[in-house]
């Protein structure tokens, strides 16, 4: 006998629901009613459970609805009569068959079947999902948002992204790392909104990019490679992206060495003295600092418009 015919035949109403002999043929049509809502409710909630046949099931049932990752949780509300040991085999089998991998604590990755030989997903395709589930504000930074700007002469090896604190270690998973730089905020009006292939990208801006890739320059390679990129990434700025909004959030040291790099290398006049303007507007304080902070300043030149000691020669790449 199956459960829905045990359902049908020893029916477990409430105790309120059930007819008495002194109500009124209204009231029991009432109860009748009821009792029978409550047993649809009941078989509706047990078919639900049974709706995925295995957890193989499920997963691609989120793909079919474009859905890439889940977290834990989510997992076990649509499993809620399996144990947690039932549970832990359960996805343990599909990490076995490399149809999901864990990329943090709890939160896992669905591999379609055209990034198996890669055993994992672009970045771009879960950071967005993943950075809501640590409800965590973000942006993908420095080479790879430059790349989004079309300044894509160096191809990143790596992703960049920048968050808040507390810090995020790095993730490194089948040749996929993940670095994350730590902000005191993230300036949501600084950020683009770019679409993809499972939703919403946070990328910085171009000037944003700029900034970051200067004050973040050994993170990608020293100051000539980000030299390199910002000579592509320029054509992207407009003059008006230097204002007080990004004075704000960047360092001031950032925006001296770019604007060296825009007046003396670039000689791009019009971002040049729009963000001298833009210093100056804001009143901020200009002090002598080396263009490459890691290596020594006594004894070189410094320009003058911009209080930038030139301790080293800047070298593109063409």
């Amino acid at each position: 006998m199956s459960i829905f015919h045990v359902f049908l035949k020893f029916p477990q109403y409430p105790e309120n629901l059930k007819t008495h002999p002194n109500q009124t043929k209204k009231d029991k049509t009432f109860a009748k009613g009821s009792s029978f809502h409550y047993l649809s409710q009941k078989i509706t909630l047990l078919e639900d459970s049974r709706q995925y046949k295995s957890a193989e099931d499920w997963a691609n049932h989120l793909l079919a609805k474009g859905k890439y990752a889940f977290a834990l949780h989510q997992f076990r509300a649509d499993f809620p009569e399996q144990s947690d040991t039932a549970n832990k085999f359960a996805l343990k089998r599909l990490v076995d068959k490399e149809q999901i991998i864990s990329i943090h604590k709890g939160y896992y990755l669905i591999i379609p079947p055209q990034y198996r030989s890669k055993g994992i997903l672009p970045p771009t395709l879960f950071l967005d999902a993943f950075m809501k589930e640590l409800d965590r504000p973000y942006y993908l930074a420095l080479l790879n948002a430059a790349a989004y700007h079309g300044a894509s002469h160096q191809q990143p090896q790596e992703f960049f992204v920048a968050t808040g604190f507390p810090v995020l270690r790095p993730m490194q998973k089948k040749g996929l790392k993940v670095n994350y730089i730590s902000k005191k905020e993230i300036p949501a009006s600084l950020l683009d909104i770019r679409k993809t292939e499972t939703g919403y990208l946070k990328i910085s801006n171009p000037a944003l990019t700029a900034t970051d890739l200067i004050q973040y320059a050994k993170r990608v390679g020293g100051i000539n490679r980000v030299a390199t990129v910002l000579s592509e990434l320029a054509e992207s700025i407009q003059p008006d992206a230097f204002n007080s909004n990004l004075l704000q959030h960047v360092p001031v040291t950032a925006l001296q060495r770019l604007g060296y790099l825009l007046d003396k290398i670039f000689d791009n006049q019009p971002l040049a003295n729009a963000l001298y303007m833009a210093l100056q507007n804001n009143n901020a304080p200009l002090f002598r600092i080396p263009l490459k902070a890691s290596a020594p300043a006594k004894g070189f030149a410094s320009d003058e418009r911009w209080k930038v000691i030139v301790n080293t020669e800047i070298e593109i790449d063409e």
